[in-house]
This record gives structure tokens, sequence and C-alpha cells, in this order.
């Protein structure tokens, strides 16, 4: 008897993604840490850490989980133990990365918008503190998730892979944390992401219809306005990467609020029910966001494109520089 088709389709997809992941967000490392894409420190920081803990997403959940699962179901990763770690490890990451996101968006929100502030909170310091934090918050709080899963069989006296502990969904202090990491991630961050665009797209009309108002008054004509540019190219950067993680988390963020109202569960065994099949689904996408961020510099951000184009060309000499 095969394997089901979202089983198959999974085998297939996750050795893309990590093919294509990786080198991708290898590459923004290195290119964003060489500070030649036009960007300010602080913003260089924010991106660098976000490729960094998406590239950690994809070697934990991607590599040492999916693509171990299918490929090598007998290798020592799938000791209990070292599958729970490896479990909550991949959550820690995916948490750090969305409020990573949640972080550079509050910040760009700030620059745009309270000019005061701005020069006291957008730096380079700063953005380490904050960098920091969210990472040690996002382990601290996904170290319980080791104890949710118990050992799925017994092999040779042995505990083998994991699954979620029966009482998970009973357990009234289970249920408690589950609304917890549920409202932490992803129902904040959405509420977030969007209350703060568009607190920003409102400030940005405003300013402009200011700006261009002065202009009309002064009869300037056919002039550009450098700080309208500036402001263009981070609004499309800052937009681009909130809606694109919007966008490839809304299936993940459906189920889990399915699981709180009601009767499913999540990792169920049944791969033909149309719950599971969203869920899964849901997880690809979700690690596809992983690797999207190399692609909308790309195409939003020209000296970040223009480097690339000679990491490609002459990869050794970059290297050397």
């Amino acid at each position: 008897m095969g394997q089901p088709v979202i089983i198959q389709i999974e085998n297939i997809y996750y050795p893309i993604l990590a093919i294509i992941g990786l080198p991708a967000n290898l590459v923004t490392i290195v290119i964003l840490s060489r500070g030649k894409c036009g960007l300010s420190k602080c913003i260089t920081r924010y991106l660098v850490a976000m490729a960094a803990a998406d590239l950690m997403v994809l070697i934990n959940e991607v590599i040492l989980y999916e693509i171990n699962d299918a490929y090598f179901p007998n290798s020592f990763l799938n000791y209990s133990p070292i599958c729970s770690l490896n479990l909550t490890l991949c959550y820690s990451f995916i948490d750090c990365s969305v409020w990573l996101t949640v972080a550079f968006t509050f910040d760009r929100c700030i620059a745009i918008c309270n000019q005061t502030l701005r020069t006291k909170y957008c730096t380079e310091k700063t953005a380490a503190v904050v960098i920091a934090v969210v990472c040690f918050l996002s382990v601290l709080e996904n170290v319980p998730i080791y104890f949710v899963f118990e050992p799925r069989e017994i092999i040779h006296n042995e505990p083998w892979s994991c699954c979620v502990k029966s009482n998970f969904y009973t357990s009234p202090l289970w249920q408690a944390y589950l609304w917890f990491e549920t409202i932490l991630t992803p129902f904040a961050p959405f509420v977030l992401i969007l209350l703060l665009n568009a607190l920003t797209c409102r400030h940005i009309v405003l300013a402009n219809r200011v700006r261009r108002g002065l202009q009309a008054n002064s009869n300037v004509q056919n002039h550009t306005d450098p700080e309208m540019e500036n402001r263009k190219k981070s609004i499309i950067l800052l937009f681009t990467l909130s809606y694109n993680f919007i966008l490839l988390w809304m299936v993940t963020f459906i189920v889990f609020i399915c699981v709180q109202f009601t009767d499913t569960q999540l990792m169920n065994v049944n791969y033909k029910d149309s719950f599971t099949i969203a869920e899964l689904s849901g997880y690809m996408l979700r690690c596809l966001s992983s690797c999207t961020n190399t692609f909308i510099y790309a195409v939003s951000q020209s000296k970040f494109r223009e480097e690339l184009k000679n990491v490609i060309r002459h990869p050794l000499a970059f290297i050397n520089n």
C-alpha cells in the first residue's frame, strides 16, 4: 500500500525547500553583513537576525525533523528524547523568526511615525538588545514543549519517535499553555503587524499630502524628493515582508484557531482527514516563509540585487572581499 498523497508531497517538497532555502539564507546573511546594500545598520541588524532565525528553522524543522523522518527513520535523531528536544528547538526558532518580524515592523513604525523617539530607539545598539531579548524569550517560553511529547513506540526496550501526550488536550494546565502559545504565536503577531502597518500607512499618507502641498506652494516642478523616495523603498520592503509572513502563516493560523474551538487535535496520524491535510499544508507554507525573504530583497532592493549578482558571477572574489 502506497503512502498517502500528502506524505508523498512532503517527501518531495521539503528536500527542494532545503536545497533552495539554505543557500538563500546563507547568501542573505553574507550580503547584508557586508553593509553595502544602502540600508541603515539598525535595519541590517534585524534583517540578518531574521535570516539567521529562518536558517535555523530550515535546519531544525525541515532537515532534522521532516527530511530525517521521511528518509532516515532509523536515525538516532528519532530517539524519543532527541526527537522531543529537536521539536522544542523547532518551535523556539519559529517563534524567534516570527517575533523578529514583529520587532522589525515596530522599529520601522517608530522610524516613520515618531521622529523624536526615532533617534533614541532606532539604533544599532537597541536593535541588538531587542534581538537578544526576543531570542532568549523565544527559547524560554518553549521549554515546556519538551514535556508535551511522549514516545510513539517502544522498539527493543528503547523509546522511539515522539507524539503528543494523550492528556495534552484534557489537562487544564496543558490547555492553558496551548491557549498561551496560540495567542503568542501566531495570533498576537498577526494583530500587531496589521495594526503597526496601518499606523505606518496612515502616517505616510498624511505626510505625503503635507509635502506635496509644500512643494506646490513653493512652485517646485518635476522635482524628485529624495526623502519620499527613501521612504517609499523602506515601505515597500516593510509591507512585502509583513504581508508575506501573514499570507504564508494564514493556514496555520486558521488550524490553531480550529483546535481551540473544536474537538480537532494536532498531529493526527489519519492522513486522509481533511483537517490533517490542512494542518500539514499549513506547516509546508510556514516553512516556505523561511526562505522567501531573499527573493523579496532581490526584487525590492536594487543594491542587494547587485550584490547578489556579484555573488553568482564571482563567488570566490566576493568571499575574498
